[in-house]
């Protein structure tokens, strides 16, 4: 079994320092078993039954029918998953928070983001970390592993699968859960065959400039029901809206985000592609590996939605990916290709943005210096480059 040492380090530190961790994700991408990981190496016992809580029980929700009565009397850790579920647990984990002489921590499981979260961001601002779980990562993984995990995606059980007729068949699984009982469990009452629609047609917008008129046209929709369904689907960890970065200039920058898929597992599903074969040779080629590559940048360098930008001027050509960090500007192009080239893009971006440093991260083999400030690099030596710290 992995052991990911990463998000371990992080969900420990919170814990020192706030009473109530919330580890936000997808569903079924390893929040319960972290979880499970960090309880069994707290100075207190193992997880008891007593101290978990899954809110898909029945027997759970049952005992938290009052749950100041329930949860007061536990010390060490408790763990809470599916909080999104009983959102009315918010105000009695402030109220728990706050005790002087309390040494008991929560730690609260959610599959959606505290946008759609809204109540813990309210009442427990001030007492709360949240860690963003994400599906496996290169960075995670043995090298061996790289093409597995493009096209099978990064959840644990699509991953793992012993054959690629088993991802397949559950990854099917895991979208109609998704669409018939997750996002209903979050108040979301539309139709699951309508999100279904949006979904399978937003895939074909992967890696590109987000439409909204011309997605309503082509599904019959309001442009309002449109930002709706996205909203929803980048609130549950689905699809990543990567905003547009604006500089100083009297150039006419691009406005709307881009959008990427943030499994390329669950994208290859929607879009039909089933083995490598079928990957190479497809027409969304260069956008999947785009979009996986990206997911790969972001999680090496540890960027947040605020820190993770694209930029683009209408007719003079865009940036992949802007990491604004540190107080350093790192410029991205990511291409599907295995001899890069200094484009007119790139000394745009560097010279109108005032990069600090540029990477074209690509799918060749040898790491290479392309210009003053320019660095050619195949996308798995960058994942196992040391340089964090210059950023």
């Amino acid at each position: 079994m992995l052991i990911r040492n990463k998000y371990l380090q992080s969900i420990h530190s919170s814990l020192r320092q706030f009473p109530i961790v919330a580890l936000l994700g997808p569903r079924q991408c390893g929040k319960t078993t972290l979880a499970r990981e960090v309880a069994n190496t707290q100075t207190a016992a193992r997880l008891s039954r007593l101290n978990y809580f899954d809110l898909e029980d029945s027997e759970d929700l049952a005992r938290l029918e009052d749950p100041k009565l329930a949860l007061s009397s536990l010390s060490g850790l408790v763990v809470i998953d599916e909080i999104q579920r009983m959102p009315g647990l918010f105000k009695t984990l402030r109220f728990l928070a706050d005790r002087q002489d309390s040494t008991t921590k929560f730690l609260i499981l959610g599959s959606a983001s505290r946008d759609l979260i809204q109540q813990s961001s309210e009442s427990l601002a001030g007492r709360v970390c949240y860690v963003e779980i994400t599906p496996f990562q290169m960075a995670e993984l043995p090298s061996s592993d790289n093409s597995c995990l493009w096209l099978r995606g990064g959840f644990p059980k699509s991953f793992y699968a012993s054959s690629e007729q088993e991802s397949w068949i559950w990854r099917n699984e895991y979208i109609r859960t998704y669409l018939e009982q997750d996002l209903p469990n979050l108040g979301v009452r539309i139709p699951p065959m309508h999100i279904r629609r949006f979904w399978m047609m937003l895939s074909h917008f992967h890696g590109q400039i987000f439409n909204a008129s011309q997605l309503a046209s082509s599904l019959d929709i309001s442009d309002h029901t449109v930002k709706r369904y996205l909203d929803i689907l980048t609130g549950t960890f689905m699809v990543r809206q990567l905003q547009p970065w604006f500089e100083n200039t009297k150039k006419r920058q691009i406005k709307s985000p881009k959008i990427y898929f943030r499994d390329s597992g669950i994208f290859h599903f929607l879009q039909g592609i089933q083995n490598h074969e079928s990957l190479l040779t497809n027409p969304k080629l260069g956008a999947s590996w785009e979009g996986f590559a990206l997911e790969q940048v972001i999680y090496k360098l540890r960027a947040t939605p605020e820190e993770a930008y694209f930029w683009g001027v209408h007719g003079a050509g865009e940036l992949d990916l802007l990491i604004v960090k540190g107080g350093k500007r790192i410029g991205f192009e990511i291409k599907h290709t295995s001899s890069p080239t200094l484009t007119h893009s790139i000394k745009l971006a560097i010279d109108e943005l005032k990069l600090d440093q540029f990477f074209v991260i690509f799918n060749g083999s040898k790491k290479f210096q392309m210009a003053d400030k320019v660095v050619a690099c195949p996308l798995p030596e960058f994942i196992l480059d040391e340089f964090e710290q210059d950023f």
